[in-house]
Formats: C-alpha cells, sequence, structure tokens
C-alpha cells in the first residue's frame, strides 16, 4: 500500500477542502482533474454528472487534455455499464472489469482507446443514498505501466468526497442543473450568440415555423442550431429544456 509523504497529505487536503468550498460545481470538477495531476499520473481525463431525469445518460462533462467528448462519453459508458447505477462509491481500473469479457474489451479498445492513443483506464464510480451522481475516468497513453492499487487507494479516499457534495447540490437545487435563465446557459455553456437567439425564442414559445421566418433561415439550418443547443447542455429534447431553463430571464 502507498505510504503517502507530506506533501502528498497537504496535496489531498487542499483538493478535498476546494472539493466542498468551490461553490460552481463545474468550476470544481474542473479544478479536481487539474489537482490530481499532482498525485496521480495520467494523459486525459473526464469527469460527467448523471442526468437527473428518468434515462440513464451521463450529461455536462468536464475534459482534462481532451477534446473528443464523444469518445470520453463511448469510454465512460462502456467502462462502467451496470456498475454505474447501484449507487454507491466504486474506483476500478478498467482491465480488471473487462479482463472477462475480451470482444467488449476489443471494442471499446479499437473504438475509442486507439485513436486517442490510450492503453489504460482508471474509473470512479459516483453514488449516495443508491442514487448514481456520475462518473470520473483518468486514461494513460501507449506506453506507460497500467494503473496500480496505490492509485485505486489515492481515489479511494477521495470518492466519498466527491459524492457527498454532488449528492448535496442535488439536494439543495432539486437537480445537478437547476434552472438557468437563457443568459446564465449561454455563459456557462458557451453559445454562440444565434444559439442564444434560438434558444431565447424557445423559451418564448415559438414553434419552428416562426423562429425560421423571424430569423431568415431554413429549417434544416434551425434543427442543426437546436441539436448544437441540445449537445452543449448535455440533453436530447425540448421537455429536457423546459427542465433546464428558465422561461422568463
Amino acid at each position: 500500500m502507498k505510504t503517502l509523504e507530506t506533501n502528498d497529505w497537504m496535496i489531498l487536503n487542499s483538493i478535498i477542502y476546494k472539493i466542498y468550498t468551490t461553490e460552481d460545481a463545474d468550476i470544481m470538477r474542473s479544478q479536481f482533474l487539474e489537482q490530481m495531476k499532482m498525485v496521480l499520473d495520467f494523459d486525459s481525463a473526464d469527469f460527467y454528472l448523471a442526468s437527473q431525469d428518468d434515462e440513464k445518460r451521463l450529461v455536462r462533462p468536464v475534459t482534462y487534455n481532451c477534446d473528443d467528448e464523444e469518445a470520453l462519453l463511448n469510454a465512460a459508458m462502456e467502462s462502467g455499464r451496470a456498475d454505474m447505477y447501484t449507487g454507491k462509491c466504486l474506483v476500478y481500473r478498467e482491465t480488471d472489469v473487462l479482463a472477462d469479457s475480451e470482444r467488449v474489451q476489443t471494442e471499446l479498445y479499437n473504438k475509442v482507446y486507439k485513436p486517442n492513443n490510450w492503453h489504460y483506464a482508471i474509473q470512479m464510480i459516483l453514488g449516495r443514498n443508491k442514487e448514481f451522481l456520475g462518473v470520473i475516468t483518468f486514461y494513460r497513453t501507449i506506453g506507460k505501466d497500467n494503473f496500480q492499487y496505490d492509485d485505486i487507494f489515492i481515489l479511494d479516499m477521495l470518492k466519498d468526497h466527491i459524492a457527498y457534495r454532488l449528492f448535496s447540490d442535488n439536494k439543495e437545487h432539486g437537480n445537478a442543473v437547476g434552472k438557468l435563465t437563457v443568459t446564465e446557459a449561454t455563459e456557462k455553456y458557451e453559445l454562440t450568440k444565434r444559439e442564444h437567439t434560438i434558444l431565447h425564442l424557445l423559451m418564448d414559445g415559438r414553434d419552428n415555423a416562426a423562429i425560421c421566418e423571424e430569423l431568415a433561415i431554413s429549417v434544416n439550418t434551425l434543427k442543426k442550431h437546436i441539436l448544437n443547443i441540445y449537445r452543449k447542455l448535455g440533453i436530447k429534447n425540448r421537455v429536457q429544456l423546459f427542465k433546464m431553463i428558465k422561461e422568463k430571464e
């Protein structure tokens, strides 16, 4: 088992402090991934939240050194699978989970890992009181050794702190996202000026035909903008949109 030095404990205490005291959850998640570089050797990472609707989905990714959100989502979903939904905190190496399933392991490696030059991953499933809260995954590139049990030990010390923070946020706000104004959503999820306008019109109750007429764009163009908005917000339809965004500014 890893023997932590004084400096390691100071870093871990700093990470735990920021988990609880950083007001914005997305900033907290981003800072967590950055700080983990000081105690864990990895090359890329992602931090997904569990959707608070009835669907089993991962939303609102925060990433480290990787812009391919689709690849990260596929890796997180395939690696964790049923273990995500137990509502418990778990830490394990991807190779330990997939060792008994050669087909799944080969498909995941060829589809996700190989294109990104990844070879190993360690995953943290976050849950509390039987509620699935999110997934954090750290990746190592080809040429490096696999994650060791010392790495699991470090993540094991942090998992319950993060889960408690996410669980508390859900309880306080009703869901992890909360109701945002159109302007807040635009700033938080970096919507373009045109996407901001379309989102405002959608929340104003305009149908597609009315929006196309007002903006002088085609239906196909509007649909592309709406899909981009959904992708950035981590949702799939207007029902979820109205749950996430306030109807009035």
